[in-house]
């Protein structure tokens, strides 16, 4: 019975006990264990007649990961777009700064060129008196 309850023994020394339990002849000192191998042995020809409805398994990880990426893909293609937006409006400031200073370097010329054509005026009134 020790190596029983160690579970050291061989199966050919547990149907060796489960024949001596399940006989009559029981010696008073391990009378206390016969119920348990009653028991073992007509648990062990139970069956079970209830049917187990089987639920079919939803596939939720799998919708759950479907959603997923399409909220990744839609995040990436507005995202990119947002990003678009960003690099066109900077380059738009940009532009218009450079335009700014050329508008401001050709006002500068365009002062310069009155004075050309006053110097021009002048050399053909010179030109005419003599």
């Amino acid at each position: 019975m020790e190596k029983y309850f160690e579970a050291t023994s061989t199966a050919a020394e547990e149907r060796e006990l489960r024949e001596y339990f399940s006989g009559g002849d029981v010696a008073p000192h391990l009378e206390h264990h016969a119920p348990m191998f009653t028991f073992f042995s007509e648990a062990k020809n139970q069956r079970s007649t209830r049917k187990v409805p089987l639920k079919a398994r939803r596939n939720y990880v799998r919708w759950v990961s479907v959603a997923a990426v399409a909220v990744l893909m839609l995040g990436l293609y507005f995202g990119n777009q947002y990003r678009e937006q960003q690099k066109a409006e900077f380059a738009y400031q940009e532009t218009r700064k450079a335009l700014g200073l050329i508008a401001q370097n050709l006002d500068r010329g365009t002062q310069k060129v009155a004075h050309l054509s006053e110097f021009e005026e002048t050399k053909q009134k010179i030109y005419k008196n003599n």
